[in-house]
């Protein structure tokens, strides 16, 4: 499989080694700096700049190319890009978080939400901690976890930082060096506490799972997310 990797920072380099180790080619390695003709390559990952990820997404539907994006902070176009995607009959996953792991842990924030939906007693609480080159806050993976509470209880909305209203989850967001990345949601009442927590060790994961998506997506039409990847939810 011929790979765009559409940002080549941290992530990029990181997903260039997972790529190549499963046997794939990376044919455009774009760092914001010279043109490059997407349709050299057969699918395109993109952990961008959110001022680049959205001309990076419809470059891609619109040469039918097929395109995985991590990069947050752009999805105010979100609606945009799935429109084009049907108009054109392209193929796009968008992810707050590749990593396999988180992804199981969405799906185990969603079940926990629903079973302390009736509990009054319990407040909630949503810690994210990253490194300190981190650009947006609270984490796109924060943010997926909160509407996962959202949907799935009486809790309205989140907001950054703390707040005295009960139907707001309030998210906390830290910014420590070297730390890849760590969520935590806490249900807290005066008897006790229920805490489910991920713990990232390193960029792998989020790599794997980008490159897994890829592949899984490169011969398909059509907005997935990565429960569809991942046969889950």
């Amino acid at each position: 499989m011929k790979i765009a990797l559409l940002g080549y920072g941290r992530m990029g380099k990181e997903i260039e080694k997972i790529a190549l180790q499963r046997g794939h080619k990376i044919v455009i390695k774009d760092d914001g700096t010279a043109p490059y003709n997407i349709t050299k390559a057969d699918v395109a990952i993109d952990f961008s700049v959110p001022t680049a990820a959205f001309t990076n997404i419809t470059n891609c539907i619109n040469n039918a190319v097929p395109i995985v994006s991590g990069t947050t902070g752009w999805l105010e176009k979100y609606d945009d890009v799935i429109e084009l995607c049907h108009q054109k009959k392209g193929a796009f996953i968008y992810a707050s978080n590749f990593s396999l792991g988180v992804n199981i842990f969405f799906e185990l924030n969603a079940q926990l939400a629903k079973m302390m939906s009736s509990l009054n007693d319990y407040s909630i609480t949503l810690e994210e901690i990253h490194h300190t080159r981190k650009l947006d806050a609270p984490s796109g993976t924060a943010i997926t976890l909160a509407e996962g509470i959202i949907g799935n209880s009486s809790k309205t909305a989140w907001k950054l930082d703390k707040n005295t209203s009960e139907e707001i989850i309030p998210i906390t967001a830290k910014r420590i060096a070297d730390v890849p990345g760590t969520h935590t949601v806490e249900y807290t009442s005066t008897v006790d506490s229920i805490e489910i927590k991920h713990t990232a060790h390193n960029r792998q994961g989020f790599a794997l799972g980008a490159v897994v998506a890829a592949e899984w997506l490169q011969d398909k039409k059509g907005v997935y997310t990565m429960k569809d990847v991942l046969n889950i939810g």
